[in-house]
């Protein structure tokens, strides 16, 4: 019976009563990796609550120690596998574990693991929207020896929302292509926001164009280019790197809206908030390059 590690950082989420509870980090990752899970839904009819739900179970929300050092999300094992490899202390000491490239990988290991697999063949009579039939299929085919798993399944689908995606027709091909060229790495990765039909990032301390460019698959010139900075400038904690050009203007529901100069801000961050190029928001408010804004000025966004 194939048996499934459990993360340490699950039972985070759970409340004195054994119920689980809101976690930020759930829903980060959830994030992060729906349009994958909506795009392997697409392809081999799993639905993607089940899938998001069971990544988020077996990796700790990305942080195991499966996921960081393998990107394994799902806790498969070695059996038939002639890809790269790692060992961890699961129902055996040093047991060997399926290791993959990033994270998009494993979901796809994932998804052919339970197509290919005779033992879960009834699972594809149900409906994509039936995530109860698939959670307590799973269970008892054998999926993880935890006796509780169907029913955390259903709770984390159920207190998320994830049964939205199950009838999600679109995925954002950007955030997978981001997903597929994530490296193995030993930290968190910065969670990817979308505004204004662009992409951000929120700057850490000791972050670097290199660094994220590293990180998300992005030429370090390309990422200053974007930013209307140079690729050797240094970045401040909290600031804003968009990773696609910006546009020039703001979207449609700012029209007539006005954005009133605070205290420390400069046309160039009144631009970075809000996803527009500089030389557009100068432009728009018809304004020269050499005029200096005041606090309280009304700066136009479209």
């Amino acid at each position: 019976m194939k048996k499934f590690f459990i993360p340490i950082a699950f039972f985070m989420s759970i409340s004195a009563f054994g119920q689980i509870t809101w976690n930020q980090t759930y829903q980060q990752y959830f994030n992060q990796y729906k349009d994958i899970a909506i795009e392997q839904m697409q392809r081999y009819n799993i639905p993607a609550s089940i899938t998001l739900a069971q990544g988020v179970f077996e990796s700790g929300a990305g942080r195991s120690e499966l996921a960081v050092k393998g990107n394994n999300h799902f806790g498969i094992k070695c059996n038939g596998w002639n890809g790269r490899k790692t060992y961890h202390d699961d129902d055996e000491d040093n047991e060997c574990f399926r290791a993959y490239d990033s994270a998009y990988e494993s979901y796809e290991d994932h998804s052919k693991f339970l197509v290919n697999s005779p033992r879960y063949r009834q699972l594809f009579s149900l409906k994509k929207t039936d995530y109860k039939g698939w959670a307590k299929g799973l269970k008892a085919a054998g999926y993880a020896t935890n006796p509780q798993y169907a029913h955390k399944l259903i709770e984390i689908i159920q207190l998320y929302k994830l049964y939205q995606y199950d009838d999600a027709k679109h995925y954002d091909k950007f955030m997978i292509e981001h997903t597929k060229d994530q490296p193995v790495n030993g930290q968190d990765l910065h969670v990817i926001k979308a505004f204004n039909k662009n992409y951000y990032i929120i700057v850490r301390q000791g972050d670097t164009f290199k660094s994220l460019a590293k990180e998300v698959g992005i030429s370090y010139r390309k990422l200053a280019k974007y930013n209307e900075r140079d690729k050797r400038d240094e970045l401040e904690n909290g600031e804003i790197i968009w990773l696609k050009k910006k546009q020039k203007k703001a979207p449609k529901d700012y029209k007539g809206y006005r954005h009133y100069v605070r205290q420390g801000e400069s046309m160039y961050t009144i631009a970075q908030k809000y996803g527009i190029r500089l030389k557009s928001l100068y432009k728009l408010n018809k304004l020269g390059d050499d005029y200096q804004i005041k606090v309280g000025d009304p700066i136009r966004l479209r």
